[in-house]
């Protein structure tokens, strides 16, 4: 990694609009040179400083002048940088926690970022049309690579009344976005999986032109930073039906009262203190005349609020502060005129004044900024990585013959099987439903009549949406001739990686089509899987761990396909036969005819594999459950441990399951039953009857949701 020498220092400082000759101390210069090295700092104190001068000889051994202080220590960390300049609008730079940059992306887009849950760039842009862009994975991303229409997505047209969004926010709990839209004086809301020319589910008039906004999530409150100083409070914002009047509108004032607050931009809540921090630019031709404001008790400040800490002056180098991100107490500043990222720590703390920042990195017009996100912990919810998960629910899509009440249909069951928690309809004829870390739904459906296909992906489905149905403001549809979806079946997401794989079923064309879960419209597949022999698949479970996807084939057999993402990531787009193919078997012979596997489950905890096989479609009697162990590297007949079968089962055709560690729930389709076997990996074979069990109307897919969706 490159380090700045002093000259070139003291040229980045010398071009800034500062007072006068500002002569930088050994103790200024150490930190400028420090804090644009490498990254790599685990937030430990910095380096020492140089060694103080020896004591002159005969001055009986007084100490010498002390050195310089090291680098302050900044906890490991990486941020989002927006760039905005004459030559770098459009690109995004990722940095470390010194404001060292790692790569640069192209984004199109130039104004306010965020990331969400799941590791997702969303970033606002008024360099053309209004809009609001989803890049998909964006740290995982090659550096110099640029948006692709078959990963990422974007909202802008004319029904999404953008006209130039400035400073934006996702609410990772209701999956929303808000941004801040400068001319068109209003905060603009979608959901968060909206794309295309869609608009908005609300639009907030402002009192004066917002540029900036944030929002607590636990106690839905809305604050937006408005340009003529202000802060407009939103209580209730959501909940309340997107309030059109603010609740309240804080003015930052000095002790006397008086107003201190110019032109508000950034804007930041931390919500364990209940402190607001406000970036004001002043005027914006003006590079000398920005501040920075700590508001105490902002969940109740109302009025002129005297600020509990003020910073501004020529040391501060606070010009244009345009966007501001707070990472515990330490405050890092998009300077735009002075053209530097600026740290201040322990913001919350303090004298008042004009106090020099921490840290200075020189780098061209910043214009947003914004921590990236950690991806949740958990595993994906098709992932089984502990015994019995605990669930507020199991999803059940409804897919009669014909259409009827429930068509589309995705309920929410409880994990007892003795009642409905809701229910969301995705206004298409579907097949199978998976879901995302964050509780997002993934549909696939088909249509018979023009002889196409698609997935839905919907907005919070796991745990909201009740009585809902598709709406192009909160949803969006991967579908089209470049898609290859003709026959969609069942499908499996990998939150980490941004993918879905989904079970394509057509007789020409069968295999797993695997596609980003940011895109949309008319995306091409990132890679494809195809079987051996054109065997038809109709579902697929990846296991992220090994890297491996296995695939339920309607002959009976099953394909495992390795190091998929690995091959992905070298740049194949097509894999063509499977690494090995897996045969069920009872006494070392396959089974016999009608075998046709529809449901597959992988647990990495027991290296078992659960498949369900409905054998004749049209008979309502001969449904099966198998368990196969040492299942990771099979390859060839693979005797049964455990099979389940006959009349006292009610498998007929036994067409989706899923497996929570412990218990396997079950969609019956054609005796119209959601069932639920426990202990299936040491459960007995032969005629068993279910545990429990709920009649519902032409199951297609059953999917669990764990309890930490909620969290």
């Amino acid at each position: 990694m490159k380090t700045f020498n002093s000259s070139k220092i003291s040229q980045s400082i010398q071009s800034h609009s500062m007072t006068s000759k500002i002569c930088l101390s050994a103790l200024s210069l150490a930190i400028l040179i420090g804090l644009t090295g490498c990254d790599g700092d685990d937030g430990n104190a910095g380096p020492a400083g140089m060694q103080g001068e020896m004591g002159v000889p005969g001055d009986n051994g007084n100490d010498g002048v002390d050195g310089a202080d090291g680098t302050p220590g900044f906890n490991a960390a990486t941020f989002i940088l927006a760039n905005n300049g004459t030559d770098n609008a459009g690109t995004i730079d990722l940095i470390n926690q010194n404001a060292a940059k790692l790569k640069t992306f192209s984004s199109g887009a130039n104004e306010g970022v965020t990331v969400d849950k799941l590791g997702n760039l969303i970033q606002a842009s008024d360099s053309g049309n209004g809009a609001i862009s989803t890049i998909c994975q964006v740290l995982s991303r090659t550096d110099g690579g640029m948006f692709n229409t078959d990963r990422d997505r974007t909202i802008t047209g004319t029904n999404t009344t953008l006209v130039n969004p400035k400073g934006i926010h996702v609410s990772n709990k209701r999956g929303l976005i808000f941004a801040a839209d400068f001319n068109a004086m209003q905060i603009t809301v979608f959901g968060a999986a909206a794309s295309g020319d869609a608009a908005p589910l609300a639009n907030t008039v402002t009192d004066a032109k917002p540029w900036d906004v944030t929002y607590d999530d636990n106690n839905d409150r809305l604050y937006v930073a408005l340009t003529n100083g202000d802060v407009a409070v939103y209580d209730y914002y959501v909940e309340g039906g997107f309030m059109a009047m603010p609740t309240r509108t804080i003015t930052p004032s000095n002790d006397a009262g008086e107003k201190v607050s110019v032109n508000i931009h950034g804007i930041a809540y931390d919500a364990k203190t209940n402190k607001l921090v406000l970036s004001d630019v002043g005027s914006a031709s003006d590079a000398t005349d920005g501040a920075l404001f700590v508001i105490n008790n902002a969940s109740v400040a109302d009025g002129n609020t005297s600020v509990a800490r003020s910073i501004a002056g020529p040391a501060s180098m606070l010009g244009n502060p345009v966007d501001i991100s707070l990472t515990g107490s330490d405050l890092r500043v998009a300077e735009k005129s002075n053209d530097a990222v600026l740290i201040f720590s322990n913001i919350f703390s303090g004298a008042s004044g004009d106090i020099s920042p921490d840290s200075v990195t020189a780098t061209i017009k910043p214009e947003s900024i914004s921590e990236t996100v950690m991806h949740s912990d958990m595993a994906d919810i098709s992932d089984s990585y502990m015994i019995n998960v605990p669930l507020i629910g199991v999803a059940v899509s409804s897919n009669p013959g014909a259409a009827g009440p429930t068509t589309g249909q995705i309920s929410r069951l409880n994990a007892p099987l003795t009642s409905e928690l809701g229910n969301y309809n995705a206004s298409q004829s579907i097949e199978s439903v998976a879901f995302d870390k964050a509780g997002n739904s993934y549909t696939t459906f088909d249509n018979s009549t023009t002889s196409s296909g698609g997935i839905v992906i919907s907005n919070k489905v796991a745990m909201y949406r009740d009585g809902e149905v598709y709406s192009q403001s909160q949803d969006s549809v991967i579908s089209g001739n470049n898609t290859g979806l003709i026959s969609p079946k069942g499908l499996d997401v990998a939150s980490d990686s941004g993918l879905v794989f989904v079970a394509e079923n057509n007789a020409t064309t069968p295999g797993i089509l695997v596609f980003s879960n940011c895109t949309t419209g008319d995306a091409s597949p990132l890679i494809t899987l195809t079987p051996s022999n054109s065997a038809r698949p109709w579902d697929v479970d990846y296991d992220v761990a090994t890297d491996r996807a296995f695939v339920a084939l309607t002959n009976g057999t099953i394909a495992v396909f390795d190091e998929v993402k690995s091959k992905l990531m070298a740049g194949m787009s097509v894999i063509t036969g499977e690494d090995r193919l897996i045969t069920p078997a009872t006494g070392g012979a396959a089974f016999l005819a009608p075998s046709n596997i529809h449901g597959i489950d992988y647990d990495p905890l027991s290296d078992s594999l659960i498949v369900s096989d409905v054998g004749s479609a049209t008979d309502a009697t001969d449904g099966k459950l198998y368990v196969l162990s040492n299942a990771g590297m099979s390859s060839g007949l693979n005797n049964v441990s455990v099979n389940i079968a006959g009349p006292a089962t009610m498998l007929g055709n036994p067409v989706d399951i899923m497996f929570t560690g412990n218990h396997l729930y079950v969609a019956e389709k054609s005796n119209g039953l959601v069932m639920r076997y426990d202990n299936i990996l040491t459960s007995p074979s032969g005629d068993i009857a279910a545990s429990l069990s709920y009649s519902f109307t032409a199951p297609e897919s059953v999917a669990i949701l764990p309890t930490w969706l909620n969290h």
